[in-house]
């Protein structure tokens, strides 16, 4: 049922919201240049690599050392009007249509994250990765890491098809209020580290 669901409602969205996606991309095209889509590996189910599409929102500034600035400071303008308004996911509806992603389930984070994980954390792998979650309805990037793999893993244990339905208001409800969005400094969140207790063998 929510693989069906997941195929249904991505393919009716990238019809039904293709003129946004289209001003979208021309308008990245004309301020933050090419390319529009950023594209990345990210882990899927089971820790299966797949590619994740989003829309660009920061430009490729950098230093005299020739390294990328800060996120913080290659975010654009139209760039944070894009992630206030959630537009940097639209292209992943491409991904949960391809099967990659359902549209509620863990965040598919970096693929170095996952030598950080400690056993409980890696069973954030255990359903497919996710456009919206319960970690990004209940603080999203303002909670801690371990919060938020602690929420991960309580989806995963207590997954249905009425809870991704409540996930999914809620995840309108915080678009709308534009809440969560990034932590204080930061233009999403700090990378994860690990720790003492998230470190593997």
């Amino acid at each position: 049922m929510k693989r069906a669901f997941d195929i249904v409602i991505s393919f009716i969205l990238l019809v039904s919201l293709s003129p946004i996606i289209i001003l979208t991309e021309f308008l990245i095209l004309i301020y933050i240049g090419r390319p529009v889509l950023f594209k990345q590996q990210r882990p899927g189910i089971n820790g299966i690599p797949f590619y994740l599409y989003k829309f660009r929102s920061m430009n490729d500034e950098r230093d005299e050392n020739g390294n990328l600035l800060s996120d913080d400071v290659r975010l654009t303008s139209l760039g944070k009007v894009i992630r206030k308004l959630s537009l940097d996911e639209l292209p992943q509806l491409w991904n949960v249509f391809k099967g990659d992603m359902s549209f509620v389930g863990p965040r598919p984070l970096l693929m170095e994250y996952i030598s950080l994980y400690n056993e409980t954390q890696m069973r954030r792998h255990e359903v497919p990765p996710g456009i919206t979650g319960w970690a990004q309805v209940n603080g999203r990037n303002t909670i801690t890491w371990e919060k938020k793999f602690e929420y991960d893993v309580w989806y995963v244990d207590n997954q249905s098809f009425l809870l991704d339905m409540k996930i999914l208001i809620m995840t309108v409800m915080k678009v709308f209020k534009s809440e969560g969005i990034s932590q204080d400094g930061q233009a999403t969140m700090t990378k994860f580290k690990g720790n003492s207790t998230s470190r593997r063998p």
